[in-house]
């Protein structure tokens, strides 16, 4: 019985994801860096370490993210674009298998109760729906380090030995690595607090932390981690608070999940008051609510960080949802329901349209990239840094990108700042054409500095999408151009394809 229950919980909730992955509207904005960073190790035959795409200045490329991209362009090379969308739902099922897993292990009963799943998993669709990220692994292997951790809590301390492996392996895939690490000291806190054996916990930290080393760049990339991990990231939104102006009205879903673990925590720390207050702090599991309190602060300060707080949410908040109302009784037709209805929605959501690679032209300038291309207009090209990555992946050789992206693991400080300078047209704001001119721009025309141009002797106009227009030197200008194909199925068909090449090493 539990058998079936169990196949039937986990066939739908991969469906349920799923559905939700193939809603997807455009690929994130990085992912081109990242296939050129596979492409340079799969065909190449190593780590690119520095960076041959921009016109500006550049440090050694310190890609946190190359073992991702070597997934990714494997993925696209072997079994096409969809693998793409394909590999996001394995690895957003992944997670959600292993949340399912670890409530098992601590509430040491089924955790099948898949209405409950619904809200967390659509809670953190925002962050997970722009097939694929390189962070969806990092959510993964922390999920994983999770339940090793919850496995020693219940004494079966040999699962430990694998954190040390599945550190070169994160750390490699992505620097979000350092995360998995401080969930050990969180235990390690946690469970001195709670007065239990900590023993294992530092021998594991003590072994890991040293295998960081273990990277293409060595010691130096440990430097750079730290700084990653610690600069302030003003001009990206996804480094914002939820709460910030931008965000008010948006990630509803996970504002709403937050608040109803939060509620029942508070509901469960009230209940499990005893009369002594200190039989009541001796029976709480100090661990649990550092690791909550820890990711709820990541998740209500770092937009990108939220998924941390709905995994952990999600474990601790649904054994102690159904402890507080495991005296209410439900009919006997209700799970039958619930999988009806969920299963036929979800078949429905996925038979009514059409599954295919999202290309869309209203977040990146497919069309005006298209031009450029038609026309031959090369040379240095000035677009959005997260556009950057795209342009660089469609448009090299013939043109070299002010920057993108990549941000800390390529350029210097101060490249952002300026670019912002120039698109809200602040004071000086015209000093990038000056220090780093450009032959031509890609700009979003909802900028102050598309209407500045628009009105400019310097620069002409020379095709308008809908959303992005193409500039190039008034003295550059030619009588006729070609336009851009108007077929749908045309970028399609061409989305992937790049003039890229490595030649193989010897």
């Amino acid at each position: 019985m539990d058998m079936g229950k169990a196949l039937l919980f986990y066939f739908t909730l991969f469906l349920f994801i799923f559905a939700i992955c193939t809603n997807s509207i455009h690929y994130d904005f990085d992912l081109w860096a990242r296939l050129i960073a596979g492409m340079g190790v799969i065909d190449g035959g190593g780590v690119l370490k520095s960076d041959f795409l921009s016109y500006t200045p550049v440090h050694t490329w310190y890609d946190h993210e190359w073992g991702s991209g070597v997934i990714f362009y494997l993925f696209l090379k072997l079994f096409g674009p969809f693998s793409l969308i394909i590999l996001e739902s394995i690895l957003y099922f992944g997670i959600f298998f292993l949340i399912s897993r670890i409530i098992k292990l601590r509430a040491n009963s089924t955790p099948y109760n898949i209405i409950f799943y619904i809200f967390p998993i659509i809670a953190v669709a925002e962050n997970f729906n722009n097939p694929v990220r390189c962070h969806l692994f990092s959510f993964l292997l922390f999920t994983v380090f999770l339940y090793i951790l919850e496995l020693t809590k219940k004494g079966k301390y040999k699962p430990l030995f694998l954190i040390p492996i599945l550190t070169i392996i994160w750390n490699n895939l992505h620097g979000g690595v350092v995360s998995g690490l401080g969930l050990i000291v969180i235990y390690i806190i946690g469970e001195f607090i709670n007065r239990k054996p900590i023993k294992y916990y530092l021998i594991t930290l003590l072994i890991s932390l040293p295998l960081l080393i273990i990277n293409p760049w060595g010691v130096d990339y440990i430097k750079f981690l730290l700084m990653a991990n610690t600069m302030k990231r003003p001009e990206v939104a996804e480094w914002w608070g939820i709460f910030a102006k931008i965000n008010i009205f948006r990630f509803l879903p996970f504002k709403l999940f937050m608040l109803g673990i939060v509620v029942i925590e508070l509901l469960t720390l009230i209940k499990n008051k005893a009369t002594k207050l200190t039989d009541w702090w001796n029976n709480l599991d100090k661990t649990k609510y550092i690791t909550l309190l820890t990711t709820l602060y990541l998740g209500f300060t770092k937009v990108k960080l939220l998924p941390f707080f709905v995994i952990t949410g999600t474990i601790f908040g649904y054994e102690d949802f159904y402890k507080l109302i495991s005296k209410l009784k439900f009919p006997e037709w209700k799970n039958k329901a619930v999988y009806a209805v969920l299963l036929t929605m979800t078949v429905f959501s996925i038979l009514i349209k059409d599954i295919s690679i999202p290309v869309n032209f209203d977040a990146y300038p497919v069309k005006e990239v298209e031009f450029v291309k038609v026309n031959k207009l090369k040379g240095k090209i000035l677009v959005n840094f997260g556009l950057g990555s795209y342009v660089a992946y469609k448009l090299y050789p013939d043109n070299l990108i002010f920057m993108d992206g990549r941000y800390e693991e390529v350029y210097y400080e101060g490249m952002v700042p300026l670019l912002k300078k120039f698109y809200l047209v602040m004071p000086y704001w015209n000093e990038i054409l000056v220090k780093y001119p450009p032959d031509l721009m890609i700009l979003e025309n909802d900028y102050p500095v598309y209407r500045v141009l628009k009105d400019s002797k310097s620069w002409v106009n020379v095709y308008e999408g809908k959303r992005f227009g193409v500039f190039v030197k008034k003295e550059d200008v030619k009588k006729d151009y070609k336009l851009p194909s108007l077929d749908i199925k045309y970028y399609k068909d061409t989305l992937f394809d790049t003039d890229i090449k490595f030649k193989k090493r010897v």
